[in-house]
């Protein structure tokens, strides 16, 4: 398994098999992406929550691949509408795919997206649960820190865990570290962070913090090869 990090919360995710991933795919308009929106090719696209800078390019993506788009029912509607092939599920909710285990989890946020002039409902945000070959990531979408992390922490154990810590929006870094201590991963990656002046921060005294050296910083376009 390959995760590829492209920039603010996109992860590229590459099973053994040649299946690929796409997590909130926010390309365009995204000044830190090394992505092209009509050049990506991926089989199955995960959305976190309904925000532009998570759906980003979910329909043009999804319509020229023949993707699948997985998320919270509200977003799978919505998909199926623009004529996406979607699945909806909702927190607490697994689903076991030829590609893997999808597993939709809490987040502490909101959700809509604004669509022809009008702002959508998108249902709740959440994290995702990912296991395949052997292996368990956990994509926390925006949330704040909250304590059922800790469960998280004990039902799985989590190889990489993509942990928000732009601030303002979601955790900063002070509370990413204590997500991070509850959550056990293995390798703690920052994400949605310096794609925006309001969002920026120290990446690397984040990771300083982290327990067991565990934190990885992930240029955009970096690669962990599990």
């Amino acid at each position: 398994m390959k995760l590829i990090f492209h920039g603010h919360s996109c992860i590229e995710i590459q099973l053994d098999d040649g299946t690929n991933i796409l997590l909130d795919p926010f390309i365009t308009g995204n000044p830190v992406s090394d992505l092209i929106a009509d050049e990506v090719e991926t089989d199955v696209i995960l959305v976190t929550h309904g925000h532009d800078d998570h759906i980003g390019n979910m329909i043009p993506v999804g319509k020229r691949n023949n993707a699948k788009v997985v998320s919270i029912v509200e977003i799978a509607e919505f998909a199926a509408e623009q004529g996406l092939s979607s699945h909806g599920m909702n927190l607490g909710g697994k689903y076991d795919f030829p590609f893997g285990r999808v597993t939709f989890v809490p987040a502490l946020h909101s959700s809509c997206y604004k669509f022809e002039n009008q702002k959508l409902y998108m249902g709740e945000p959440a994290g995702i649960i990912f296991q395949a070959e052997g292996k368990t990531i956990y994509h926390a979408g925006d949330t704040a820190l909250f304590s059922d992390m800790k469960l998280l922490g004990e039902l799985y154990e989590i190889d990489v865990a993509f942990l928000p810590i732009g601030d303002n929006f979601t955790m900063g870094p002070e509370t990413a570290v204590i997500a991070a201590d509850y959550l056990k991963a293995k390798i703690v990656v920052p994400i949605h962070y310096n794609t925006f002046d309001l969002i920026k921060q120290d990446a690397e005294a984040f990771v300083q913090k982290l327990k067991n050296n565990s934190g990885k910083i992930l240029a955009v376009g970096e690669m962990i090869e599990l």
